[in-house]
């Protein structure tokens, strides 16, 4: 598989470290996805923990795919691209953001929208570059 700049994979190629992203939606909390369940898209590898939740993911995988790639959401705000805890994550307006760590996330939360603001000019001047890169 082709690594992307603008997802963000571990070295095996997972996004979210393996987390199944339609759980945050449907079970309001991170759970591990398995490695029998997942689906390529747009350069990363998603698991899943139910076929169901993978189903739901292939029907429509612009609902769950984490905003800017998987990224951390201040960082992007800030123009960088900084890994995430998955932990550390936050449904807005029906989309899933992911921040580096607890401290980072409620920074960010303080002021959502003003960030995703700042995140949606910065992204796509950063989505190409990798994070040594900014």
């Amino acid at each position: 598989m082709a690594h992307s700049t603008e997802i963000n994979t571990d070295a095996t190629g997972l996004v979210i470290r393996g987390y199944d992203p339609v759980a945050y939606f449907s079970d309001g909390r991170p759970v591990p996805g398995r490695s029998d369940l997942s689906v390529e898209h747009k350069g990363g590898k998603y698991l899943f923990a139910t076929a169901e939740n993978r189903d739901k993911f292939k029907t429509n995988p612009d609902k769950y795919v984490p905003q800017y790639g998987g990224y951390c959401a201040y960082g992007v705000a800030i123009g960088k691209k900084f890994d995430v805890d998955p932990s550390s994550w936050r449904i807005e307006d029906g989309k899933l953001y992911f921040n580096l760590n607890p401290m980072i996330l409620e920074k960010w939360s303080a002021d959502i929208r003003g960030y995703i603001r700042k995140s949606e000019e910065n992204w796509p001047q950063i989505r190409e570059k990798t994070p040594s890169e900014l």
